[in-house]
């Protein structure tokens, strides 16, 4: 059994590979010297298409693609590790590519069924250790999302198992090592190749690093984001040993929802990004109260009262405000005030004692708390007064274990304030690094200008498919996949440029392209109406959603001597023409009959299906409106939100706003449509790609979303 080889796409990820690579080298163990070599190729090699990350070679000589053929391969030579009850056991195995998702929505419901089935049992079949133990803990092991889930600890039977297997197979640190050692190697060739350099200077990194991402929940995530979510899962699950926290900066209660804190988890989630703790700035209050006064007492700190446009102009200028030599005891009275709510105290507020003019105007005495009556989402009425996100941020850095603060290059000038906080109060250092925010084209990034399209009614919501949201670029037909590749793609370069959506959407196209079944439309108006002389009685056949991609499954086709056209197609046919159906054959256009205005009302057509498509001119989709029900549907299409490249600081909003960027047209599809889901991502052939937004139902046509392809950019 020397020539058994089992060879790893070095590009697939943990869950997909760590299956496999475990079963082998669990038999590996077994034996008193290896019977398979593991070795990791480049995808290509396997010559299988996207799934087939694996690849195993047995004593037949015949090699078995795809994890679960493999595995089902090894069971057959290897007897010793399979269940009493194969039947059951081949039923876990056969999900093992369902455990890979990232996406939490999917994986939950497979992990709580696990767990109910583990309620009563020590092994997922049988009572001794077998290739469906295996296959699941490495499926499970792999995937960030599933691991962090079950580290909760909310599953009880499933993390029981878990640590029990992890107990029980010691040899699955070796398989860990050697994929970890590959996935580096991968990352690092690929950062090569996409000029993403992640070799950034962090310091004291020896002990691992925590890395923290702190949205304020005022809004849902968007695309910029998404890229320091991102990066800080990257450095601290990827390219570092570490700790990933995720800490709402809850400061602000006249703009915080728990609907938002719900959906950045969410959309996080979405994302592949399971933070290994959770808090909140108001599990602090306080402390950060505490420290406030600490600031104030050692004369680091004092209250002002000085209206809002007189402090901005004398912090432009200058000027120290006339409230900054009070005395201790009047802050203090002061701040006071400040925590009842009182009407005085809703006057003033808390400033830092640093510098009046120094050329850095972050430094020129921030404020640091404010006083605001409405109640907190979290804390409800307890506090009148709330830190400012300039001074609670290196407290709670600090006081939380922040090895690395990475922050978007507009805090640069804020650094210095950063360090001064840390440094007035004696607190632990933080390494801080700078990273470019990224900014598009035609759209807003700012969330005060998208709260304000929100609540004119501009849009249709938050997940508006005209948004940078997160919500809105899936929506629109964006996979969590290519928005990850993309993300990191740009690296943690400090460059400021604006991106071109093309690149983003070209991205995704190589994503859904293998795998999106191809569906055909035909556009309502004007459209064509065509008899086909030779064609037979209306009948169907089974052919393939993709015709590279056989795994993507089978639809029903109709054929029928009555087919229907869109207008742009038949008046471009020409009398006598030979033109080709596509899917079907060609066909000699016989008549062509047209209105006063040229529009063509009618085809005749004769099937002539020994022409050879190779010598036609136009491949035309087409539709048999016999033999099947033509489903009713609106395909929409979606401009840029804003009508320039860049918008500027004297631009109102309302001027460059695009109000009508969304256009639709009314159109029948083949009857197959009506099977499909919301969010399902199709191809209409000659059309484009489309995602799924309403399911069709009687009366109501189903609603699709045309996907942006990186050509238009849009």
């Amino acid at each position: 059994m020397s020539d058994m080889k089992l060879t790893l796409a070095s590009k697939a990820n943990q869950a997909a590979l760590l299956p496999v690579l475990l079963v082998a080298t669990s038999i590996n163990e077994a034996r008193p010297t290896p019977v398979i070599s593991i070795t990791y190729e480049d995808a290509a090699v396997l010559e299988q298409g996207d799934k087939a990350v694996v690849q195993f070679t047995g004593v037949s000589g015949s090699p078995a693609y795809g994890t679960e053929n493999a595995i089902q391969e090894l069971r057959k030579n290897f007897p010793f590790l399979n269940a009493k009850d194969e039947k059951l056991e081949s039923e876990w195995l056969s999900q093992l590519e369902s455990y890979t998702t990232l996406d939490f929505k999917a994986i939950d419901p497979l992990l709580q069924r696990l767990n109910t089935h583990l309620i009563l049992r020590s092994f997922v079949v049988g009572y001794s250790l077998s290739t469906a133990d295996i296959a699941l803990w490495g499926a499970l092991r792999g995937n960030r999302v599933a691991i962090g889930a079950i580290r909760k600890g909310s599953l009880a039977n499933l993390t029981r198992w878990f640590g029990f297997l992890e107990s029980l197979c010691p040899w699955a640190s070796a398989a860990l090592e050697s994929l970890t050692a590959a996935a580096k190697e991968k990352k690092a060739s690929k950062a090569k190749e996409t000029g993403a350099n992640y070799d950034i200077a962090l310091l004291n990194t020896d002990k691992g690093v925590v890395t923290r991402f702190p949205p304020e929940p005022s809004g849902y995530l968007h695309i910029g984001h998404a890229k320091a979510a991102l990066l800080n899962d990257y450095f601290a699950h990827e390219k570092y040993p570490g700790t990933l926290l995720v800490r709402f900066d809850d400061t602000n209660p006249s703009n915080e929802k728990l609907e938002f804190s719900d959906a950045i988890l969410e959309d996080l989630a979405l994302m592949g990004i399971k933070p290994d703790r959770l808090s909140h700035t108001s599990d602090y209050f306080n402390e950060l109260y505490d420290y406030a006064l600490r600031i104030i007492k050692d004369g680091n700190a004092y209250a002002d009262d000085t209206d809002k446009e007189t402090m901005a102009s004398q912090r432009m200028n200058g000027e120290p405000s006339k409230r900054r030599d009070a005395s201790v005891e009047e802050n203090l009275a002061h701040f006071e005030e400040m925590k009842q709510g009182t009407p005085d105290g809703l006057k003033w507020c808390i400033r830092a004692k640093i510098s009046v003019d120094n050329p850095n105007k972050a430094m020129r005495d921030p404020v640091i708390y404010r006083c605001n009556p409405s109640p907190h989402i979290r804390t409800g009425a307890q506090w009148k007064i709330y830190p400012t996100y300039d001074f609670c941020c290196p407290i709670v850095d600090s006081m939380e274990g922040v090895t690395h603060a990475l922050r978007t290059i507009e805090y640069r000038d804020r650094n210095p304030q950063y360090q001064w906080f840390l440094d007035a109060l004696k607190l632990r250092d933080v390494q801080i690094w700078d990273f470019a925010r990224m900014n598009f084209v035609r759209t807003l990034l700012s969330k005060r200008k998208l709260t304000k399209l929100v609540d004119q009614g501009a849009v249709s919501g938050w997940d508006s498919p005209l948004f940078p949201t997160i919500r809105g670029i899936r929506r629109r037909g964006m996979t969590i996949p290519a928005l990850r590749e993309f993300i990191l793609r740009q690296g943690p370069s400090k460059n400021i440029i604006n991106l071109d959506w093309t690149l983003f959407w070209a991205i995704n196209k190589k994503h859904i392209d293998p795998v999106a079944p191809r569906h055909t439309a035909v556009l309502k108006k004007d459209i064509v109406k065509a008899t086909v002389t030779g064609a037979p009685a209306a009948y169907t056949e089974d052919k393939p959603k993709h015709n590279k991609n056989p795994a993507v499954g089978t639809k029903k086709v109709a054929y029928s001597g009555s087919l229907v056209f869109d207008q742009e197609d038949a008046k471009s046919f020409k009398q006598d023409e030979e033109i080709t159906l596509m899917n079907w054959g060609n066909a000699i256009v016989r008549k062509i009959d047209t209105d006063a205005s040229g529009a063509v009302k009618e085809l005749g057509l004769e099937l002539h299906l020994a022409g050879d498509f190779k010598k036609t001119e136009k491949k035309v989709t087409w539709l048999s409106s016999e033999g099947q029900e033509l489903i009713p549907v609106e395909l929409v299409d979606f401009d840029y939100l804003l009508k320039k490249d860049v918008i500027e600081e004297d631009d109102a909003l309302e001027d460059v706003v695009n109000y009508h960027a969304e256009s639709r047209e009314e159109a029948v599809a083949d009857a197959n449509v009506a099977d499909l889901k919301e969010g399902d991502i199709i191809q209409f052939e000659r059309k484009g790609y489309f995602r799924l937004d309403r399911p069709y139902a009687p009366g109501n046509p189903a609603v699709l979303f045309n996907i942006p392809t990186g050509k238009t950019g849009k």
